[in-house]
């Protein structure tokens, strides 16, 4: 007999984003991505994340100009304030502790977004060496003594997804 949770997983079910190891953030970034695309209003959490957060209207009475409040915004305003918040959520749920007590303080998803990416990816030395490790990876790839052909498969298929995320030839 299948669980409800079961039941969710094989429905497509997916209530908590993909947690980060922190030696595979692009395929993280990448999962993150498509994760905030499968939510209600994706592309806008996914624009809170990239671009920046809702500029917030401005209303002048009375000579007096003024933010306006969030009963005051427009539908498609609050769809995107709260989407705002939905995307700093998401990022922060997807982090592990010791990560998350590093950049927990960031209230705006596009700064909490590049914070992470520079803790994880650091500078680009560090990218080319990555790169450089699965170029020599794949050159010395084989087969290990044992290995089923599916297991041989998923280790190549699971290369060139790493090759394929730093848009290596």
């Amino acid at each position: 007999m299948t669980s409800l949770a079961d039941k969710s997983l094989l429905s497509g079910g997916d209530n908590k984003p993909p947690m980060l190891e922190k030696h595979l953030y692009d395929s993280w970034k990448s999962r993150m991505e498509l994760y905030m695309m499968n939510r209600p209003h994706g592309r806008m959490i996914l624009a809170s994340v990239e671009k920046g957060p809702l500029v917030w209207p401005s209303i002048t009475e009375d000579g007096v100009t003024r933010l306006k409040e969030y009963v005051e915004l427009t539908p498609a305003e609050a769809i995107q304030a709260d989407c705002d918040i939905k995307a700093i959520n998401i990022i922060l749920q997807g982090l592990p502790t010791e990560i998350y007590a590093l950049v927990s303080q960031h209230r705006v998803a596009k700064d909490l977004w590049e914070k992470i990416k520079l803790l994880m990816q650091g500078t680009s030395l560090t990218k080319q060496e990555r790169e450089c490790k699965l170029y020599d990876e794949f050159d010395k790839f084989t087969y290990k003594k044992g290995e089923t052909l599916h297991e041989y498969y998923l280790r190549f298929t699971l290369l060139l997804n790493d090759m394929n995320i730093y848009k290596m030839p």
